[in-house]
Protein backbone atom coordinates (compact mmCIF):
# COMPACT_ATOMS: atom_id res chain seq x y z
CA UNK A 1 0.00 0.00 0.00
CA UNK A 2 1.12 3.29 -0.61
CA UNK A 3 2.44 5.51 2.55
CA UNK A 4 1.83 9.15 3.19
CA UNK A 5 5.38 10.11 1.97
CA UNK A 6 4.93 8.67 -1.74
CA UNK A 7 1.36 10.34 -1.90
CA UNK A 8 3.04 13.63 -0.93
CA UNK A 9 5.67 13.00 -3.33
CA UNK A 10 3.53 12.50 -6.10
CA UNK A 11 1.10 15.25 -5.11
CA UNK A 12 4.11 17.66 -5.21
CA UNK A 13 5.36 16.62 -8.67
CA UNK A 14 1.97 16.89 -10.00
CA UNK A 15 1.54 20.34 -8.55
CA UNK A 16 5.20 21.53 -9.67
CA UNK A 17 4.43 19.95 -13.13
CA UNK A 18 1.13 21.81 -13.33
CA UNK A 19 2.69 25.25 -12.06
CA UNK A 20 5.78 24.37 -14.80
CA UNK A 21 3.53 24.32 -17.37
CA UNK A 22 1.31 27.23 -16.67
CA UNK A 23 4.75 29.28 -16.18
CA UNK A 24 5.54 28.07 -19.45
CA UNK A 25 2.33 29.13 -21.46
CA UNK A 26 1.94 32.61 -19.44
CA UNK A 27 5.74 33.31 -20.94
CA UNK A 28 5.02 31.91 -24.29
CA UNK A 29 2.10 33.81 -24.50
CA UNK A 30 3.98 37.11 -23.47
CA UNK A 31 6.55 36.17 -26.13
CA UNK A 32 3.93 35.94 -28.92
CA UNK A 33 2.05 38.91 -28.18
CA UNK A 34 5.27 40.82 -27.64
CA UNK A 35 6.23 39.35 -30.90
CA UNK A 36 3.46 40.58 -33.10
CA UNK A 37 3.68 44.11 -31.32
CA UNK A 38 7.62 43.88 -32.88
CA UNK A 39 5.77 43.14 -35.33
CA UNK A 40 3.07 45.49 -35.98
CA UNK A 41 5.10 48.69 -34.62
CA UNK A 42 7.88 47.26 -37.61
CA UNK A 43 4.71 47.34 -40.54
CA UNK A 44 4.03 51.05 -39.61
CA UNK A 45 7.67 52.46 -39.35
CA UNK A 46 8.21 50.63 -42.69
CA UNK A 47 5.02 51.90 -44.03
CA UNK A 48 5.32 55.77 -42.64
CA UNK A 49 7.49 56.91 -45.11
CA UNK A 50 5.28 55.49 -48.20
CA UNK A 51 1.80 56.29 -46.57
CA UNK A 52 2.52 58.92 -43.84
CA UNK A 53 2.24 58.06 -40.12
CA UNK A 54 -1.71 58.49 -40.21
CA UNK A 55 -2.09 56.43 -43.18
CA UNK A 56 0.43 53.58 -42.14
CA UNK A 57 -1.05 52.92 -38.54
CA UNK A 58 -4.36 52.47 -40.08
CA UNK A 59 -3.69 49.95 -42.90
CA UNK A 60 -1.72 48.00 -40.54
CA UNK A 61 -4.48 48.29 -38.45
CA UNK A 62 -7.07 47.37 -41.21
CA UNK A 63 -5.39 44.22 -41.68
CA UNK A 64 -4.66 43.52 -38.20
CA UNK A 65 -8.68 43.36 -38.09
CA UNK A 66 -8.61 41.38 -41.09
CA UNK A 67 -6.24 38.80 -39.52
CA UNK A 68 -8.98 39.12 -36.37
CA UNK A 69 -11.69 38.12 -38.38
CA UNK A 70 -10.13 35.45 -40.86
CA UNK A 71 -9.30 33.64 -37.35
CA UNK A 72 -12.25 34.17 -35.69
CA UNK A 73 -14.60 32.92 -38.47
CA UNK A 74 -12.22 30.01 -38.97
CA UNK A 75 -13.17 29.00 -35.29
CA UNK A 76 -17.10 29.49 -35.47
CA UNK A 77 -17.56 27.66 -38.79
CA UNK A 78 -19.26 24.15 -38.48
CA UNK A 79 -17.26 21.38 -38.66
CA UNK A 80 -17.88 19.72 -42.40
CA UNK A 81 -19.98 16.51 -41.83
CA UNK A 82 -18.29 14.76 -45.33
CA UNK A 83 -15.13 13.93 -43.53
CA UNK A 84 -16.46 12.70 -40.32
CA UNK A 85 -19.07 10.36 -42.48
CA UNK A 86 -17.22 9.20 -45.41
CA UNK A 87 -14.46 7.78 -42.67
CA UNK A 88 -16.74 6.01 -40.68
CA UNK A 89 -18.88 4.61 -43.71
CA UNK A 90 -16.16 2.20 -45.09
CA UNK A 91 -14.84 1.20 -41.58
CA UNK A 92 -16.21 -0.17 -38.97
CA UNK A 93 -15.99 1.32 -35.61
CA UNK A 94 -13.88 -0.96 -33.54
CA UNK A 95 -10.81 0.83 -31.61
CA UNK A 96 -7.95 -0.20 -33.79
CA UNK A 97 -9.84 1.00 -37.20
CA UNK A 98 -10.47 4.75 -35.10
CA UNK A 99 -6.94 4.82 -34.16
CA UNK A 100 -5.67 4.53 -37.38
CA UNK A 101 -8.01 6.90 -38.60
CA UNK A 102 -6.75 9.31 -35.71
CA UNK A 103 -3.26 8.17 -37.10
CA UNK A 104 -4.14 8.88 -40.18
CA UNK A 105 -5.80 12.62 -39.98
CA UNK A 106 -3.05 14.32 -37.23
CA UNK A 107 0.24 12.16 -37.97
CA UNK A 108 2.14 14.93 -36.22
CA UNK A 109 0.39 14.76 -33.36
CA UNK A 110 0.71 11.07 -32.75
CA UNK A 111 4.46 10.66 -33.14
CA UNK A 112 4.15 13.72 -30.48
CA UNK A 113 1.97 11.01 -28.30
CA UNK A 114 4.36 7.94 -28.80
CA UNK A 115 7.61 9.75 -28.36
CA UNK A 116 6.25 10.97 -24.88
CA UNK A 117 4.64 7.63 -24.03
CA UNK A 118 7.97 6.41 -24.51
CA UNK A 119 9.92 8.91 -22.67
CA UNK A 120 7.21 8.54 -19.74
CA UNK A 121 7.61 4.83 -20.05
CA UNK A 122 11.08 3.91 -20.71
CA UNK A 123 11.58 2.31 -17.24
CA UNK A 124 9.28 -0.20 -17.68
CA UNK A 125 10.04 -3.24 -19.56
CA UNK A 126 6.80 -5.15 -20.07
CA UNK A 127 5.21 -2.29 -20.95
CA UNK A 128 8.17 -1.38 -23.88
CA UNK A 129 8.25 -5.05 -25.00
CA UNK A 130 4.05 -5.23 -25.10
CA UNK A 131 4.02 -2.10 -27.31
CA UNK A 132 6.69 -3.44 -29.59
CA UNK A 133 4.95 -6.45 -30.37
CA UNK A 134 1.46 -4.76 -30.75
CA UNK A 135 3.63 -2.43 -33.05
CA UNK A 136 4.95 -5.67 -34.86
CA UNK A 137 1.77 -6.87 -35.75
CA UNK A 138 -0.07 -4.01 -36.66
CA UNK A 139 2.79 -3.13 -39.13
CA UNK A 140 2.86 -6.55 -40.55
CA UNK A 141 -1.18 -6.63 -41.17
CA UNK A 142 -0.83 -2.76 -42.51
CA UNK A 143 2.37 -4.32 -45.29
CA UNK A 144 -0.14 -7.56 -45.97
CA UNK A 145 -3.30 -4.93 -46.85
CA UNK A 146 -5.51 -7.50 -45.11
CA UNK A 147 -8.17 -6.81 -42.91
CA UNK A 148 -7.88 -7.76 -39.29
CA UNK A 149 -9.68 -10.68 -37.11
CA UNK A 150 -11.15 -8.67 -34.48
CA UNK A 151 -9.69 -10.91 -31.07
CA UNK A 152 -7.29 -12.82 -33.62
CA UNK A 153 -3.77 -11.87 -33.39
CA UNK A 154 -2.45 -14.15 -36.30
CA UNK A 155 -3.75 -12.49 -39.27
CA UNK A 156 -1.39 -14.83 -41.73
CA UNK A 157 -3.06 -17.85 -39.71
CA UNK A 158 -6.38 -17.13 -40.58
CA UNK A 159 -6.18 -16.13 -44.05
CA UNK A 160 -4.34 -19.43 -44.45
CA UNK A 161 -7.27 -21.36 -43.32
CA UNK A 162 -10.00 -19.41 -44.95
CA UNK A 163 -8.50 -20.03 -48.51
CA UNK A 164 -8.13 -23.91 -47.97
CA UNK A 165 -11.59 -24.14 -46.63
CA UNK A 166 -12.69 -21.70 -49.53
CA UNK A 167 -11.03 -24.39 -52.15
CA UNK A 168 -12.80 -27.03 -52.26
CA UNK A 169 -16.49 -25.76 -51.89
CA UNK A 170 -15.45 -23.68 -54.62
Amino acid sequence: MLDSAQVQGAVRKAAAAIIGFLLALVLFTALLLFGLYLLIQAAVVALTPVLGEAGAMGSVGLVCMLLLALVFQRLTRPVSSGKSQSGSAGQSNSGINAIRRLIKENPMEAALMAFAVGVAEQKDPRLKSLLLQGGMVLMKQAESGKPEESGDTEAPATSETTSSSSGPSA
